[in-house]
């Protein structure tokens, strides 16, 4: 499958942990290329999965790490939760890590469903369990997503994934997902482009949750070989039909150039 010409991209979705930094640092070359595309006048917005902090803090990290963005600029998971909660008239019981909870719709005195996301320490028995309880009784599970694992300063740590796996099989239930891949995800935040899915492009590091999940959204997609990038996810990327760069600074060159 052939990739379509990136001088034909209108839009840009751009992960950031292992995208643009790694850690506590940003990624050679990273903070330039996203200052280059800024000036370019291409329009982009952050996508990510992460599900432990706000979108304010998220941007203030990022802001410490050179990249010049701002709160507007990034699309989490949880700032995209209440209308689809709301939608399905859920009252959610949070199993969230602490952190995002200021992003995240109100918590119910009498919930009727269970918000999970990257808990991290936070994923005791009691919390899991509490959860459980409610799944059991006929709730239902809504997951901000559901990454196997992410990769940090200090390695490779379990991400919210084999939590809802747990869920899913202790109570017999299936999860709603809200961030990637779930298509609906990435064609919302390319809906505020005000373009069609096909003209925008989604730039990542993980070859199922943002290169598969975007190309099975319509859009078009990107993989750049740092973060979680593992041998063997460049050829299957480009059998997917999406485009492949040693990192993002090397893929801005070759699509502002």
């Amino acid at each position: 499958m052939t990739p379509r010409p990136l001088t034909e991209t209108g839009g840009l979705l751009l992960d950031v942990g292992g995208v643009l930094y790694q850690g506590d640092e940003a990624l050679p070359g990273a903070v330039a290329a996203l200052k280059r595309l800024k000036a370019s006048g291409l329009p982009f917005r952050l996508l990510t999965n992460t599900t432990r902090t706000t979108k304010a803090m998220f941007a203030a990290r990022l802001a410490a790490l050179g990249f010049e963005v701002t709160e507007d600029d990034i699309v989490t998971p949880a700032s995209a939760a209440a209308a689809i909660l709301d939608a399905g008239g859920a009252r959610v019981h949070l199993l969230v890590h602490p952190d995002l909870i200021p992003d995240c719709p109100a918590e119910a005195d009498a919930p009727n469903a269970v918000l999970i996301g990257d808990a991290g320490e936070h994923f005791t028995f009691e919390r899991l369990n509490r959860a459980f309880e409610i799944l059991i009784d006929g709730g239902r599970l809504y997951a901000l997503g559901r990454n196997r694992f992410f990769r940090s300063k200090d390695g490779f740590e379990l991400d919210a994934g084999p939590f809802v796996a747990a869920l899913e099989y202790a109570a017999e239930v299936e999860a709603t997902l809200i961030g990637k891949p779930s298509p609906d995800f990435f064609r919302a935040a390319a809906a505020a482009f005000g373009l069609p899915a096909e003209k925008v492009l989604m730039v990542g590091d993980d070859l199922e949750a943002d290169v598969t999940g975007a190309r099975n959204a319509g859009l078009e997609a990107a993989l750049v070989c740092t973060g979680k990038y593992r041998k063997g996810d460049a050829m299957a990327a480009k059998k997917g039909g999406a485009h492949v760069a040693a990192s993002f600074a090397e893929f801005v060159d070759e699509l502002l150039d």
